[in-house]
């Protein structure tokens, strides 16, 4: 007795219904609010409503103006430092498991982390004027 292939992608049924579902009310959450505003708002932008709110005053400068390359290498410098403390977390946890091995390689990564840091300390990354 041969079985068709329908019988088998029966199986996904529920999660196409499930996909199908999340995919109409996250377009409901984005798009009926809209629609709603637009409905029952007023659409005339005027000099109050244009006004600055959050700090009273005018800005200084152009708020399109670029940040100083200094604060994406710290930030870039934060991001790698933060996801080593999370990758020493579930390494410190299975260390049992691991044995020498696991504690080698992790000594491996630290240490090439180590001289990154202190190349990035040497060039003054981590100086800010």
């Amino acid at each position: 007795m041969r079985v068709s292939p329908l019988v088998d992608l029966s199986q996904y049924l529920p999660i196409l219904i499930f996909l199908v579902i999340a995919a109409g009310l996250s377009a409901a959450f984005v798009f009926l609010p809209m629609g709603v505003a637009h409905l029952t708002g007023a659409h005339n932008p005027n000099a109050e409503k244009l006004s600055e709110y959050e700090c009273g005053f005018p800005a200084f400068e152009d708020p399109r103006s670029q940040f100083d390359v200094r604060f994406y290498l710290l930030a870039m410098l934060f991001i790698i430092f933060d996801l080593e403390a999370a990758f020493l977390f579930p390494w410190a946890v299975s260390l049992d498991l691991t044995g020498w091995p696991g504690w080698i390689t992790m000594m491996v990564f630290l240490f090439e982390l180590a001289i990154g840091l202190a190349y990035a300390w040497k060039k003054g990354a981590l100086e800010w004027e």
